[in-house]
C-alpha cells in the first residue's frame, strides 16, 4: 500500500500463466491498462501472457482490447492510449506441466534485460485453478528462471489450500523456491479502497482509539451478502463451500482488520504481525458447542427480482443430494484485553434479499438516559457503519434532536460517501494490489502464518459439517435473509442483523 505519491521507476515483467482466463480478462488487464493510463507503471514495462494455445501477440492484444473495453472501470478505450499500452504485451504459449516449455521466458526475460540495460522487477502471476500453483513454482525452478529474492515475485490466488493440512503443504512446497518474501497471497477484498480507509479511520484519528474496545463496543457483525447464485462454479463450490469459499478468508482478514491492535509503523510484517495476534487470540471452536455458535443453510428455488432462479441442489455440476452450505453465520470471541466479552458476528451467503458488504460496530447504550419520552421513547444506541459494497461509505449513527418545541429525538447519519467524492476515481481493488506488487509492498498481502491461523480456526466446523449432514437442507428460499437459525444465533444475544436500507431494490 503506497503511502506517497512517489511513482515506480524500477522496469517491470509480468508473466502471467493464465493469460487467457477469466480473471485475466475480467480483473488483471483491465487493472494494469489503469495504472498505465494514470502513469503509476514504469516506462519499461512488459506484459507477457501465457496459456496452453498458441496464438499470435496481435492476436492476443486483440482479445484483451475486447476485454479492456468491457470491463474497465475507465470505460472505452482510446485508439492511441491503447496502442502505446498494446505495445508492451506479448504472449507465450506454454504446457505448465512441462518444465521444459518455461525455457522461452527465460529468453524473453534475457532479452528484456539487455534492452533496459537493467535488472527488472519479475513477477510470475498464478492465474490459474489453484492445483497448478505448486506446479508453475517447480517449473520455474527446474526451468532455472529468474529468482532474485529482492525483485522477483509471485503471485497467488485464493483459495490458498481446502484446509489446514493442504494449506501448510501449499506453503511449505512455495517456500522451498521461494522466500516469504516474494510470495504475494492476493485476496482483492483487502484492495478495496474501504477496507483500506478503515486502517486510516482507526490509526490517523484520535478521536476513535478511546471508543475501540469492550468498554464502549457492545457487539461488531460483519456481513458480506449476495444476491447472486452459484452461475457456473458448481463443480468449484460443490468441493468448496460458502465457509471455504468467504469465511476462511474474506470475512477473517476484515475481522482482523477490525480487532488488531495499533501497529508501530505502516511497514508490511508489522501490520501483518498484528493481524496473526488477532486470529491467535480468537477463542478457540469445540466440537460440543458447534451447534450454538454456527450456522449452515442452503438455498432453495425462488424468485429474484421477477425472475424465477433454482434451487442449489438443482444448479449445473451439483449432487441433488448435496450436503453443501451456501450460508454460514458465526458467533466468534477474541480473547484479549481490547474485546474480552464482545461478541463478532459473521454471515454471508448466496441467493439472499441483496447484495453488500457491510461491517457494523455497535456502541453500547448511555450508562444514564435523561431522554426517554412516551413519543420517542429511548435513544437508540450509536453506531459506526462501514459499507464496503454496492455503496462505499463510513457512516456513524448518531442521535439528535428533531427541530420543534419538545425535546424528540431522531437517529441520524454523519456520512463520509466516496460517490460524494469526485477529487479522483476510486481505484479498483486490483489496481492497488498489482501496484504493491510491483513496488514490493506487502502489507495488503497475506502471509504464510496468517492463512494457516485462518484454516486451524475454522477446521472444527469444517469437520463438524463434513461429518454431520444438514438434515434440512434447503432451508432457505432464493431471495430471504437466510435460514430461520441464523436469526436465532444473534437474537439470543438481544441482537438483530443490521442491513442498510435500499431503495433501489425492486419488489
Amino acid at each position: 500500500m503506497l503511502n506517497t505519491s512517489n511513482k515506480t521507476t524500477a522496469p517491470t515483467i509480468f508473466i502471467i500463466f493464465g493469460g487467457t482466463g477469466d480473471l485475466t480478462k475480467r480483473k488483471i488487464m483491465p487493472a494494469l491498462y489503469n495504472l498505465f493510463l494514470a502513469n503509476w507503471l514504469p516506462e519499461n514495462f512488459a506484459i507477457i501472457g501465457s496459456s496452453s494455445s498458441k496464438m499470435t501477440a496481435e492476436k492476443y492484444q486483440q482479445e484483451l482490447l475486447e476485454a479492456v473495453n468491457e470491463f474497465s472501470r475507465s470505460g472505452k478505450t482510446k485508439k492511441e492510449d491503447w496502442a502505446k499500452f498494446a505495445s508492451h504485451i506479448g504472449f507465450q504459449d506454454a504446457d505448465l506441466t512441462n518444465a521444459g516449455a518455461f525455457k522461452p521466458f527465460g529468453k524473453i526475460i534475457e532479452q528484456y534485460k539487455k534492452e533496459w540495460n537493467q535488472t527488472p522487477s519479475l513477477i510470475y502471476y498464478c492465474a490459474v485453478a489453484p492445483h497448478f500453483f505448486c506446479t508453475i513454482a517447480e517449473n520455474i525452478s527446474k526451468a532455472k528462471l529468474e529468482n532474485n529474492p529482492e525483485t522477483t515475485r509471485i503471485i497467488i490466488e485464493k483459495p490458498f489450500g481446502t484446509n489446514l493440512e493442504s494449506a501448510k503443504e501449499l506453503n511449505r512446497k512455495l517456500l522451498k523456491i521461494f522466500e516469504e518474501k516474494q510470495i504475494y497471497r492476493i485476496d482483492h477484498y483487502l484492495g478495496k479502497e474501504v477496507v483500506q480507509n478503515i486502517m486510516a479511520f482507526r490509526f490517523a484519528n484520535s478521536i476513535m482509539e478511546p471508543l475501540w474496545n469492550r468498554n464502549h463496543v457492545e457487539h461488531v457483525q460483519i456481513s458480506v451478502t449476495e444476491q447472486i447464485g452459484i452461475g457456473t462454479r458448481g463443480k468449484y463450490f460443490e468441493g468448496a463451500g460458502i465457509l471455504r469459499d468467504m469465511i476462511q478468508n474474506h470475512l477473517l482478514q476484515l475481522l482482523c482488520i477490525i480487532a488488531m491492535e495499533p501497529p508501530t509503523s505502516f511497514k508490511a510484517n508489522e501490520v501483518r504481525d498484528r493481524k496473526v495476534d488477532v486470529l491467535k487470540a480468537m477463542r478457540k471452536i469445540e466440537s460440543g458447542k458447534i451447534e450454538s455458535m454456527a450456522v449452515r443453510g442452503q438455498y432453495s428455488a425462488g424468485w429474484v427480482e421477477g425472475e424465477e432462479v433454482l434451487g442449489y441442489r438443482e444448479e449445473e455440476n451439483v449432487d441433488p443430494n448435496s450436503n453443501t452450505e451456501t450460508y454460514a453465520a458465526l458467533k466468534l470471541h477474541i480473547d484479549n484485553w481490547r474485546w474480552q466479552g464482545v461478541p463478532f458476528y459473521l454471515r454471508t451467503g448466496k441467493r439472499l434479499f441483496k447484495s453488500a458488504s457491510v461491517i457494523t460496530i455497535q456502541f453500547k447504550e448511555i450508562p444514564h438516559n435523561i431522554f426517554v419520552s412516551a413519543d420517542s421513547g429511548v435513544p437508540k444506541q450509536n453506531r459506526l457503519v462501514i459499507s464496503i459494497q454496492p455503496d462505499m461509505a463510513i457512516r456513524f449513527q448518531l442521535q439528535s434532536k428533531v427541530p420543534g418545541l419538545e425535546m424528540n429525538l431522531n437517529t441520524v447519519d454523519v456520512v463520509f460517501d466516496y460517490a460524494d467524492n469526485k477529487k479522483s476515481d476510486s481505484p479498483e481493488a486490483y489496481e492497488t494490489l498489482l501496484l504493491d506488487a510491483i513496488v514490493g509492498d506487502q502489507t495488503l498481502f497475506m502471509r504464510a502464518d496468517q492463512v494457516e491461523a485462518a484454516w486451524e480456526l475454522i477446521m472444527p466446523i469444517l469437520n463438524y459439517w463434513e461429518k454431520n449432514n444438514a438434515q434440512n437442507f434447503p432451508n432457505y428460499s432464493a431471495d430471504s435473509w437466510g435460514p430461520e437459525n441464523a436469526e436465532a444465533l444473534i437474537a439470543k444475544d438481544g441482537y438483530h442483523w443490521f442491513s442498510l436500507p435500499d431503495s433501489n431494490k425492486k419488489k
